[in-house]
């Protein structure tokens, strides 16, 4: 009887995030502890941004992977399968494709280094208004639904003096064309 309450829950837990997605193709859904986060992707203003969440979201790449850095009132970013924010995929490094798009909350923005071309798999989610990194990093999505699960991540660094145990995770990304 457990087992069908869930099975029901988890599929009405679809439904709605597929309800949410206008384009299923360019909606990634993160599975959370907590929720699903719905996340509409923009390939009008980043290509080869969003085609690489894209790839390893359908790899799996991202299932399991912590959010590594998550600072209140600034951003929670993910997407470093080491979870000290220094790794990534195997995939090349791509070109910037930096954007009118304006970091505010719920923007998706891809993480790189000092170099503005080293993006890879690491992104970040914008918790309020971030617009001094506008047009300095690539906006690929904005959350459309599950903002509230991203404000619930617990708040630190790994791999360093603020790091926090037991970080948050991505249990499961997946396109939502997919499911």
């Amino acid at each position: 009887m457990l087992n069908r309450l869930l099975a029901a829950a988890a599929m009405a837990l679809c439904a709605s995030a597929h309800a949410a997605a206008q384009d299923p193709e360019n909606t990634l859904i993160l599975e959370l502890e907590d929720g699903p986060v719905v996340i509409e992707l923009l390939p009008n203003v980043a290509p080869k941004h969003v085609e690489r969440i894209k790839t390893l979201a359908r790899e799996g790449f991202y299932d399991g992977v912590v959010f590594h850095r998550v600072i209140p009132g600034f951003m929670a970013q993910t997407g470093d399968p080491t979870g000290t924010g220094a790794g990534g995929s195997d995939y090349p490094d791509l070109k910037q494709e930096f954007n009118a798009t304006s970091h505010t909350r719920g923007i998706v923005s891809m993480a790189r280094t000092p170099d503005p071309n080293s993006a890879n798999s690491q992104f970040f989610i914008v918790f309020g208004d971030a617009t001094f990194l506008d047009k300095q990093y690539t906006v690929f999505g904005r959350v459309i639904d599950g903002m509230e699960h991203v404000d619930a991540l617990k708040a630190g660094t790994q791999g360093n003096n603020g790091a926090v145990t037991n970080p948050d995770k991505i249990v499961k990304a997946r396109i939502a064309a997919d499911s």
